[in-house]
């Protein structure tokens, strides 16, 4: 039988549930506690190490039910600080599965809690917009815990996720090299790299321009990656010296990264973008994109002739993309390697090779 558990948001909001996956650490686990709409693909967000910081809630009411496999992880480790659903399957069904979510949780030090109402929870989160809170067994020790307990503003989470060493994927004989910042990459954001035909050079986030430039790349690509572009410590001047030296191509953290590199303003979002259906307009087709999206802040662009703006979020008007064309650099808020059903936004990577192609 799970132990007892309950869940407290720092504004006193209590629920009640029962412990699964890793016992939390000093027996509590703590973070910025968020919802993901996604209705399929949990493995995948847990090990997005864009979620470094944050405790992930499931509106999913059923999750794992095709289990796990080692093909699906984005990253070498979940790092999310823990877990919230409302029913954890200990049957799944798959023949891709290798392994059911619960041991997996547990193998992988994740904390989890279950039989939480996460869409109670959900619509709190949504009025009181992301809470940091805590979860754990002894409800004093928790409820201390949620009172602690921070956000995710001002904080360099990339320090946590950044690759230690630099590292090469793709083929020696591939067309472009690419220099890809580590921010938090994804396994898929590689794969497609290397699809598109680069040979791609892993760096740490805190790489200078003037090592990047000395490889001699034919592009740089900015990752996905957590928290706030804010408190990213180095990013923005490393960017501001690659901006023109080099086409660039920025998704999610990278996207605000590099509007900042641009001179744009970066907001916190009340509860942020997190799920798999969100609608994105190409402000030069009109075509509507159905995107993947997993992150707390948007960029704020007042364009000004340099800087365009290239795709809005049909939900409520934040810039999803922009471009500089004079510096050869664009970028999105959303994940065009993810599948969230339809691959919409995967010709990106035909655009990336194109722009070094016509660099050359």
């Amino acid at each position: 039988m799970s132990a007892e558990g309950v869940l407290v948001l720092a504004d006193g909001t209590t629920f009640e549930g029962e412990l699964v996956g890793a016992p939390p650490t000093d027996g509590v686990a703590a973070g910025e506690v968020v919802f993901n709409t996604a209705l399929s693909g949990y493995q995948e967000i847990l090990t997005d190490p864009s979620y470094a910081g944050q405790i992930i809630t499931f509106t999913n009411p059923h999750i794992g039910n095709y289990g796990v496999n080692d093909d699906d992880a984005e990253s070498r480790r979940p790092f999310c600080r823990g877990v919230v659903v409302r029913e954890l399957t200990d049957r799944p069904s798959s023949w891709r599965a290798t392994d059911g979510l619960g041991p997996y949780l547990t193998a992988r030090g994740v904390a989890g809690i279950a039989g939480i109402d996460t869409r109670r929870l959900t619509r709190h989160l949504r009025d009181a917009g992301a809470l940091p809170g805590a979860f754990g067994a002894d409800e004093t020790q928790v409820r201390a815990a949620a009172r602690a307990a921070t956000a995710t503003d001002g904080l360099d989470l990339v320090a946590e996720v950044t690759v230690a060493t630099p590292y090469t994927v793709g083929d020696d004989d591939a067309p472009f090299r690419v220099v890809a910042y580590d921010y938090g990459i994804k396994t898929t954001l590689l794969r497609h790299l290397v699809g598109a035909g680069c040979r791609v050079e892993v760096v740490p986030a805190t790489t200078p321009a003037a090592e990047t430039l000395a490889r001699a790349p034919d592009g740089v690509f900015l990752s996905n990656g957590p928290g706030d572009p804010a408190g990213v410590i180095g990013a923005v001047p490393i960017v501001e010296a690659l901006l023109g030296a080099v086409p660039i191509f920025g998704i999610c953290l990278g996207h605000q990264i590099l509007g900042r590199a641009v001179g744009a303003g970066t907001r916190k979002l009340a509860f942020g973008h997190h799920g798999a259906n969100h609608p994105v307009r190409h402000e030069t087709t009109g075509k509507v994109e159905i995107t993947s999206q997993n992150h707390n802040y948007a960029v704020e662009l007042d364009a000004d002739g340099a800087t365009r703006r290239t795709h809005v979020n049909l939900n409520d008007g934040v810039c999803e993309g922009l471009t500089v064309p004079a510096a050869r650099a664009f970028s999105v808020q959303y994940h065009p390697e993810a599948g969230p059903g339809p691959h919409d936004a995967a010709y990106l990577f035909d655009e990336f090779t194109a722009v070094m192609a016509g660099a050359r």
